[in-house]
């Protein structure tokens, strides 16, 4: 069995999706889509400058997945630009904060998105262990990236 894809944390998402070269009276002109954390690897090692260690800490990845997610992007965009593809940002298996998580009942903890929070809040998500939806995030929010966005900071009390 594969192991899950974890969560690549990204910290820009761009304001502008597309990059279009110019047709000269082509009507259809083929495209590449770049992930929204492809996009975070160009901008972390090629316009900031860190060393790839550092990249793939701030991504939350293994130096070889920040590597191939490097290369990847590199090949999109060295395509692109020989061939006159448009250049298409989307999607992608990213989020911007992660925050850890207990389940109250059988005690396991784990790293959970800031996209599946609204769910842990509601009650509609579950322990992967144990399938209780007794969870929250951790006291103690150790976490890297759950200091400003944590749910817990901005819960609605009932």
């Amino acid at each position: 069995m594969a192991r899950p894809t974890k969560w690549r944390r990204i910290e820009n998402i761009p304001t502008v999706p597309y990059f279009v070269p110019s047709n000269n009276g082509i009507a259809e002109v083929p495209d590449n889509i770049i992930k929204l954390e492809e996009l975070e690897a160009i901008r972390l090692k090629d316009l900031i400058g860190l060393e790839q260690g550092e990249c793939a800490e701030k991504m939350e990845v293994s130096r070889p997945t920040f590597q191939r997610i490097l290369l990847s992007a590199r090949e999109k965009i060295a395509d692109s630009l020989i061939n006159g593809k448009t250049i298409h940002i989307e999607g992608g298996y990213f989020t911007q904060n992660i925050c850890p998580v207990k389940c109250l009942d059988c005690g396991k903890e784990w790293m959970e998105s800031f996209e599946n929070l609204e769910l842990i809040k509601t009650g509609a998500y579950s322990c992967p262990d144990c399938s209780s939806s007794n969870i929250m995030c951790e006291q103690t929010c150790k976490g890297k990236f759950c200091k400003r966005n944590c749910w817990r900071n901005n819960r609605i009390d009932e």
